[in-house]
């Protein structure tokens, strides 16, 4: 009985360490991945301001209509005067 009582003990305590085991790999899976994310979010960041820039280098290249261009003119007006707001509080 002390026997089969302490083999269940055994198996109990090789069943933990597996899934610790597994828990810290998982854990250090998901440490990489948060790391992958945060920087293809910058990288989605980046190209979205180059695709702004793009966009307002076409507008005032005149390869866009001057509606476009205004739009553009106007949001970064906006923009910039959001900025300034923020900086004199």
């Amino acid at each position: 009985m002390l026997e089969r009582l302490n083999e269940g003990i055994q198996k109990l305590i090789s069943l933990y360490e597996t899934e610790r085991n597994r828990a810290n790999a998982l854990e250090l899976e998901l440490q990489e991945n948060k790391v992958a994310v945060q920087t293809l979010k910058e990288q989605i960041a980046e190209l979205n301001r180059q695709i702004d820039n793009q966009k307002l280098a076409s507008a005032f290249s005149g390869t866009a209509d001057n509606r476009e261009a205004k739009d553009r003119l106007t949001r970064l007006i906006k923009e910039i005067d959001r900025c300034i707001a923020l900086l004199e509080a």
